[in-house]
């Protein structure tokens, strides 16, 4: 059992209240994730996500194979951070940390992605040619989505 992190900073030409109003948002996941996933959100969720909140939805990461995922938000500090964590998914393990800071020219979002790949040593053989490599072009798609988003 093997614990991956990946570490990801964006600098977004924004101002505080519209990038935590962006991302605060269930209902936005799927404009910052690949068309390729085919995400797709199952449970009623809020405009706004809270402590405690379950989001159930499916993704196609491999050859088209829909796989349900269920997350819960287990920790949220308004405008300065907020925290995912997989119940239910592809992952033995899922965290996912998301942090805000101000600065005068933007903010700073800082991802801190830790995972345990599903499957032992063959899940350990599939991150390194395949599922780090996938996590990595998620988050670069989401970080070119966001840079067109907040111009």
């Amino acid at each position: 059992m093997s614990l991956t992190q990946l570490f990801y900073e964006q600098k977004i030409n924004t101002d505080l209240d519209n990038l935590w109003k962006f991302i605060s948002s269930p209902k936005n996941l799927s404009k910052i994730t690949p068309s390729y996933m085919d995400f797709k959100i199952l449970s009623k969720v809020p405009n706004e996500m809270y402590e405690g909140l379950i989001i159930s939805y499916t993704v196609k990461p491999i050859l088209g194979v829909k796989i349900n995922w269920v997350t819960e938000i287990t920790h949220i500090k308004d405008k300065k951070y907020f925290v995912d964590e997989q119940r239910k998914g592809p992952y033995k393990m899922w965290h996912h940390e998301h942090i805000l800071i101000e600065t005068d020219n933007g903010i700073i979002m800082k991802d801190i992605i830790s995972y345990i790949p599903p499957f032992g040593v063959l899940g350990q053989i599939l991150n390194v040619f395949f599922i780090k490599r996938q996590v990595e072009g998620i988050f670069k798609y989401r970080t070119e989505v966001l840079n067109k988003i907040f111009k």
